[in-house]
C-alpha cells in the first residue's frame, strides 16, 4: 500500500492532541507524514500579513461581492494557514515517486470497513484516470449525472480526506496557489466548476465524478447527496447524514466510482 500511496495529515504543532488521536485512528497500511513535523506558515496565529508577503505569498482578492457568505468576507489567517499547510503536502509529494497522494486533515476518522474498502478503490484506479478523489466532503450543489451509478458532484467543501493521482498533484502545483492563495477547499472545485470566483490560473483539474459501486474510474470523491459523505469523515463539523454516504471521483471526461458508506469522516470535537 505504502508504494502505490504517499500519506500527509495536516496537523498543527499546538495540537498533539489530535496528533495523537490519528496515530490512534491510522490504518496500519498508510505511513504518514505529519506537517506537524515540519517548519513552515502551517498556523493561522503565528501569521501576518507582513511575514506572508516576506515569503513571498500572494493572497487573492477573496472578498467580493456575492450573496455566499464565505466570499463576502475576508480570507482568515487559519484559511491562509491550512491552504499552504496542504500546498506543502503537494510539494513534498512532488519529490516522491507513489503514484497516489493521500491527504488527511487532523480531525478525519475513518469507516470500520475502511482498509478493504480502500483497497477495493485502488484496485479501480487502474481503469479509472483522474485528478482528485474526495473521500470525503460536504456537497453544497446536486451532483450531475453521467452514466448509470456514476455522477459529477457538483460544488463542494471540505478537504479533510482526498486522494490526488500523480496528474492531479501535477495541476494543483501547476496552478501556483502560493501566488494567490484561497481557502483550499475553494480551490481544488474552482479547479473543476464554474460556481465560485476563479483564483489562480487557467489550469483546471478534471471534473469530480461519483459512482455507486465500490470501484472507482475516474477522478473521485466521497459524497453524499444530503450532506458529508465518504470513505473519510470530520468530527469537527456535524454531518446531516454520515452512514450511506458515496465516494465521488472528478474528471471531465472520465467516469468515477462511489461507495455505498462512509469510509472517512470528521469528528465533533
Amino acid at each position: 500500500m505504502n508504494e502505490l500511496v504517499r500519506t500527509y495529515v495536516v496537523n498543527l504543532r499546538r495540537r498533539p492532541d489530535r496528533r495523537q488521536h490519528m496515530e490512534a485512528t491510522i490504518p496500519d497500511i498508510l505511513r504518514a507524514t505529519y506537517t506537524s513535523d515540519w517548519s513552515g506558515p502551517y498556523d493561522g496565529r503565528q501569521l501576518s500579513l507582513e511575514g506572508l508577503e516576506r515569503a513571498g505569498y500572494r493572497l487573492f482578492p477573496w472578498k467580493i461581492e456575492s450573496d455566499n457568505p464565505w466570499w463576502g468576507r475576508p480570507l482568515k489567517f487559519g484559511e491562509i494557514a491550512c491552504t499552504l499547510a496542504h500546498l506543502a503536502c503537494w510539494q513534498d509529494a512532488d519529490g516522491h515517486p507513489e503514484p497516489y497522494v493521500l491527504i488527511l486533515e487532523d480531525d478525519a476518522t475513518f469507516a470500520g470497513d475502511f482498509v478493504p474498502r480502500f483497497q477495493n478503490l485502488l484496485e479501480g484506479l487502474e481503469d479509472l484516470p483522474f485528478d482528485l478523489l474526495y473521500l470525503g466532503r460536504f456537497p453544497l450543489e446536486p451532483d450531475q449525472s453521467v452514466k448509470d451509478g456514476v455522477v459529477s458532484p457538483g460544488y463542494s467543501h471540505c478537504t479533510f480526506g482526498y486522494l490526488l493521482s500523480r496528474p492531479g498533484l501535477d495541476k494543483v502545483l501547476s496552478a501556483r496557489l502560493d501566488q494567490a492563495v484561497v481557502p483550499v477547499d475553494e480551490f481544488l472545485p474552482s479547479r473543476s466548476t464554474s460556481t465560485i470566483p476563479e483564483p489562480t490560473s487557467p489550469t483546471t483539474l478534471a471534473p469530480y465524478p461519483t459512482t455507486e459501486s465500490e470501484s472507482i474510474t475516474g477522478g473521485a470523491s466521497s459524497t453524499s447527496h444530503q450532506s458529508s459523505c465518504g470513505l473519510v469523515h470530520s468530527w469537527t463539523r456535524s454531518p446531516m447524514t454520515v452512514d450511506r454516504s458515496p465516494i465521488t471521483v472528478p474528471s471531465q471526461t472520465k467516469p468515477a466510482t462511489r461507495a455505498s458508506s462512509p469510509i472517512v469522516t470528521r469528528s465533533q470535537t
